[in-house]
């Protein structure tokens, strides 16, 4: 089941503004998401970020001085940080090479951990993070910006649940920006996104994921029987080492998607289109949409409601998983992001060698 219709049915405890406040620990600060997070987060009153680690003083200090957090919280070490401040639930803001080490680190202290997507650089370090969960009995969650989406909710109902659009056919995703460099990324969030060692590859990897992750979740966790894919450097005085544009084509049973991830969008984008044999459903932003079935002369344009709590935010999201006992599934699940990095590692390997990669088959 979705966490989107899972979250009508698991919240068996109420959030509500006397429970407590879920103590959370930042690891790192290098993931440019971190000062969106901070932003939103150090007055809410939900939440309580107990303790932030980052190695790299200046980058610490920096992040202190902009955001006005309590320094007593801040630490160089991340062991140190889980150690002594104690959270409940661990928010990673790392280089995706360092995802491992940091799951590892909080498998040992039997703590939830969430990262910034994706998940991880290679199958190979997928794959020892889920031995590393799976041994902790922890949940290894990935955050996108996507998962928060309204328009989602529509989409799994209209596509999915009610079949409204017919059988899938043929998906196209947008993601993407005009490039870190070109939008002011700070410069140790650049340094890590444009080496393929940390990054896993560029543009590839960094808005790669958000199409596989939804494909993934649409089709239910089914991995594609090909996976195809073209990279290519057109900014190479900015991105020496890593691909700026990239495209990815997924083949399954009876449909295909098409991943358009790019550095070199005009302005930033995270939009789709899902088509079916009787129609299809295209989205514009975060919450509106555009649908139109066989028998319509011309679209309707709609807008999807807010989300219910529990699902509302990546707070509010964790807090049901370390409170309430979900079990995390969907865009977040650790599942659909092994399948992510497959699809990744496949991509990545076909634009090395020109050739199609063949997956190996779901097991059901």
């Amino acid at each position: 089941m979705t966490h989107r219709l899972f979250c009508l049915l698991c919240l068996a405890i109420p959030l509500h503004a006397q429970a407590p406040k879920l103590r959370v620990g930042l690891l790192g600060l290098t993931h440019g998401h971190a000062a969106g997070f901070l932003r939103n987060s150090l007055t809410r009153t939900d939440l309580d970020i107990v303790g932030i680690s980052e190695p790299d003083a200046e980058v610490a200090e920096r992040y202190a001085q902009r955001h006005q957090f309590d320094r007593s919280r801040l630490y160089r070490s991340h062991a140190e940080m889980l150690d002594r401040a104690k959270p409940e639930v661990v928010m990673v803001f790392t280089s995706t090479v360092e995802h491992l080490a940091a799951v590892e680190l909080c498998a040992k202290r039997k703590l939830h951990v969430m990262m910034e997507k994706p998940l991880a650089v290679s199958v190979a370090h997928g794959r020892a993070m889920e031995a590393a969960a799976k041994a902790a009995g922890i949940h290894v969650m990935v955050n996108y910006e996507t998962t928060w989406y309204p328009v989602n909710t529509p989409i799994w109902h209209l596509v999915r649940a009610e079949g409204k659009i017919g059988g899938i056919r043929r998906i196209v995703t947008h993601y993407g920006h005009q490039g870190p460099k070109e939008i002011g990324t700070p410069p140790e969030f650049f340094g890590w996104l444009s080496d393929p060692a940390k990054n896993g590859a560029g543009a590839l990897y960094d808005f790669g994921c958000y199409g596989a992750n939804f494909a993934t979740w649409l089709f239910d966790n089914a991995r594609p029987l090909t996976v195809s894919a073209v990279t290519k450097t057109n900014k190479p005085a900015i991105y020496p080492r890593v691909d700026d544009e990239a495209t990815i084509i997924l083949q399954y049973p009876a449909a295909q998607v098409i991943i358009q991830p790019s550095w070199n969008w005009p302005f930033s984008r995270k939009d789709m289109e899902v088509y079916g044999e009787t129609g299809y459903l295209i989205t514009a932003n975060p919450k509106d949409y555009r649908l139109r079935l066989k028998a319509d002369r011309q679209d309707a344009l709609l807008t999807a409601p807010p989300l219910p709590p529990g699902d509302a935010d990546v707070i509010q999201y964790l807090t049901s998983v370390v409170r309430n006992g979900r079990k995390p599934d969907g865009l977040t699940g650790l599942t659909n992001n092994l399948i992510v990095t497959e699809i990744l590692d496949a991509a990545r390997e076909s634009a090395r060698t020109g050739k199609t990669i063949t997956l190996k088959p779901s097991q059901r």
